[in-house]
C-alpha cells in the first residue's frame, strides 16, 4: 500500500516535531512516522535514572518552553518524555505511531521519494526529512564478540539499572556523559569500577555562578560552525545533571575508590589491551579546561553583555501556553559495559 504525501518527517522525537511545527506554520501537507511512541528512545533507551545534561531553563522546541519552578535543575528522563509528549499534542503533529521505516529510496518513474516501512504500508513524498537522530546504532568492538560468553556485555543503550549486571566488578568502556553517569551510579551502588577512557575533556557544570551551557551560548560555541572553531572541533564536553548537577572529574573517580584505565583496544589470549595513555589523556583533559576557563575569564574581564535570547526564540513566535598497547590482566569477575 502507497500513500502520497508531499512531506515525510522520519522521528517523532524532539527533532521532527520541531520540523513538524514549521511545516505546520507554512502550510506544507507532512506526516510525522514514528517506529515506537512519541519520545521512544528517551523510553526505552535510556537507563533509569539519567538526569538531562542541560539545565531546565534551556528546555524548549520553538514555541514552546519547559515550565517548571526550578530553572537551574535538571530533568529526570521521565520529565523530558512528558514535555516531548505535551509539545506533540500541543502542536498537533500528525503522527503516524507504530511505523518504523526501514529504506528510502527514489520512485525512477515519478522521480518521487518512497519511504518503506516495516509494517508494509509506503508513502511516495516529495521530500523526505531524516530526524530520527544520532547514535542509535551502538558501537561496540569487533573484539567484543572474542571475549568468553561467561563475560556479561550491554551497551549503555540497554542499561537500565546495576541490579540489571551480574554480581562482580564492572569495566566500563567509555567517559562520555553516558558512561561518566552509570560509573558514578554503580560506584554508589557498591560495585567495584573500573573505567577504560580514550578522550576526555574536563568541563566544568557552572562558572562564575553560570551552568556551562549558559557559557557555551555567552561565548559563541553553539552558533557558529565547527570548521570556525578547530579547538572545540573533538572536543566531548562532560558534565551531568545527577545529584543537582556537579562536576565530572577523572581524578575524582579515582580518589572516590574507582580504578581508571587507558583506552581498550582490544582482547587476545583471555586478557585485555589497554594502551598505557592514562595520563596522556588527562593532560589533555586538564589543557582544554585551562583554556575554556581562560576565555571565561576574558569575557567576563571584558565586561561584555549577556548573549543574546537563543536563535530559536528568535525564529519562532511562541505558541499558547593513542599510546602503545600494552597488556593487562582481565578484570576479575568483570562485567563488560560499552558505554562508547
Amino acid at each position: 500500500m502507497i500513500e502520497g504525501i508531499d512531506t515525510v518527517v522520519v522521528g517523532g522525537g524532539q527533532a521532527g516535531l520541531a520540523m513538524s511545527y514549521h511545516l505546520k506554520r507554512l502550510g506544507r501537507e507532512h506526516i510525522v512516522l514514528e517506529r515506537g511512541r512519541v519520545a521512544q528512545s528517551w523510553r526505552s533507551e535510556r537507563w533509569d535514572s539519567l538526569m538531562f545534561q542541560f539545565p531546565n531553563s534551556s528546555i524548549q522546541l520553538p514555541g514552546y518552553n519547559y515550565e517548571t519552578d526550578d530553572p537551574d535543575g535538571y530533568a529526570p528522563k521521565n520529565e523530558i518524555v512528558r514535555f516531548i509528549e505535551n509539545y506533540a499534542a500541543l502542536i498537533d503533529a500528525p503522527l503516524r505511531c507504530g511505523l518504523r521505516v526501514v529504506a528510502l529510496r527514489q520512485n525512477s518513474a515519478s522521480g518521487r521519494l518512497l519511504v518503506e516501512t516495516e509494517q508494509g504500508i509506503s508513502f511516495e513524498a516529495v521530500n523526505v526529512v531524516v530526524a530520527a537522530g544520532p547514535f542509535h546504532l551502538p558501537q561496540i568492538p569487533a573484539f567484543a564478540a572474542s571475549m568468553p560468553v561467561e563475560l556479561f556485555q550491554v551497551h549503555s543503550r540497554d542499561y537500565h539499572n546495576p541490579s540489571q549486571l551480574p554480581v562482580g566488578a564492572v569495566l566500563v568502556v567509555g567517559s562520555g556523559a553516558s558512561g561518566s553517569q552509570i560509573v558514578e551510579e554503580l560506584h554508589q551502588a557498591g560495585r567495584k569500577v573500573y573505567l577504560s577512557t580514550g578522550r576526555f575533556h574536563k568541563t566544568p557544570r557552572r562558572y562564575r555562578g553560570r551552568d556551562i551551557y549558559w557559557w557555551f551560548e555567552a561565548l559563541g560555541i553553539w552558533h557558529r560552525p565547527l570548521e570556525l572553531q578547530p579547538e572545540v572541533r573533538n572536543v566531548r564536553f562532560v558534565v551531568t545533571g545527577a545529584g543537582g548537577g556537579h562536576d565530572i572529574d577523572l581524578r575524582r573517580f579515582a580518589v572516590d575508590g574507582m580504578t581508571l584505565l587507558g583506552k581498550l583496544h582490544g582482547f587476545a589470549e583471555g586478557k585485555l589491551l589497554i594502551a598505557a595513555d592514562l595520563d596522556n589523556t588527562l593532560a589533555q583533559g586538564d589543557a582544554w579546561f585551562a583554556s575554556l576557563k581562560k576565555r571565561m575569564d576574558d569575557y567576563e574581564k571584558s565586561g561584555m553583555a549577556p548573549p543574546e535570547e537563543s536563535l530559536m526564540e528568535k525564529s519562532a513566535p511562541a505558541l499558547p501556553p593513542r599510546s602503545r598497547p600494552i597488556i593487562t590482566e582481565l578484570v576479575p569477575a568483570s562485567r563488560y559495559m560499552s558505554a562508547a
